[in-house]
């Protein structure tokens, strides 16, 4: 995806990140990544192209470089395309203009007893691998399992979660939903609905998240891997770090919503 969702070169790259971090809408300035007690077990961002989302992004990675790096992410994201299993994940290591990524491969082992292992699935698709600038910038040893769901309804999500909580154990994971909220709809409406779904994803309640999205019809195009995090982390508490959508850098009469936001253990 570099030269379509992110810039192609390391340089430009690099710039790239670094805006989002200091953006007016973004965090306002570049995290020191510290070592320390972490508390952040998961957390929701958008995967647009960094230029119309990196900002609302940069606010989860930021708060994730103040808590403390783990010893590995696990990526969960919707397949646009449609092609491969329900849940699929790769063993493949990951390519950007600021490196490789690694795949943990122990971890990934573990996964892939209970989910198949389709490396074509995750060719095409960006919501993973517009995590990687992020990653790579501020924490680039740090490994991670990427994962895509085709089939995000609320039985599987649970299942996947499940899979993924058993296979974490006692080792320190970040879980990471890839999602972008309301699509192609008014500023009131993304608000509105978005608000709504937000609202749930706080409480800590996936089954009230799918009701609200289905309810509302909220194009929400990452529901499944929302339920999957917020499933597998069981955490205690949830904080909204920023609300934003397309139309505060690209304006027009549509937007797409965008969330940043940390579950805490």
């Amino acid at each position: 995806m570099a030269g379509r969702f992110y810039s192609d070169s390391r340089q430009a790259l690099k710039a790239e990140v670094e805006r989002c971090f200091v953006h007016s809408l973004g965090p306002g300035e570049i995290p020191r990544v510290t070592e320390g007690e972490r508390t952040i077990v998961g957390a929701i961002v958008p995967h647009a192209s960094l230029g119309a989302s990196g900002w609302v992004a940069a606010h989860a990675y930021a708060e994730l470089a103040k808590d403390g790096f783990p010893e590995a992410i696990i990526l969960i994201g919707p397949n646009h395309h449609g092609f491969g299993s329900a849940v699929a994940l790769t063993t493949q290591d990951f390519v950007t203009p600021l490196g490789t990524t690694e795949v943990h491969k122990g971890l990934a082992r573990k996964l892939v007893e209970h989910i198949p292992e389709e490396p074509f699935t995750h060719q095409y698709e960006h919501s993973l691998e517009v995590q990687l600038p992020f990653i790579q910038y501020l924490s680039p040893e740090t490994p991670f399992v990427p994962i895509l769901m085709s089939l995000q309804d609320y039985e599987t999500a649970m299942d996947l979660g499940t899979i993924i909580r058993n296979a974490i154990g006692e080792m320190d994971v970040v879980i990471i939903a890839s999602s972008d909220f309301s699509h192609y709809v008014s500023v009131k409406e993304a608000k509105e609905k978005d608000g709504a779904a937000i609202k749930r994803i706080l409480d800590l309640d996936p089954k009230g998240f799918y009701e609200t999205v289905l309810r509302k019809d909220i194009t929400i195009c990452g529901f499944g891997p929302v339920m999957a995090m917020l499933s597998a982390v069981q955490g205690t508490s949830a904080q909204l770090l920023r609300y934003g959508h397309s139309g505060e850098v690209f304006p027009g009469p549509d937007v797409v919503g965008y969330a940043a936001i940390v579950v805490r253990r």
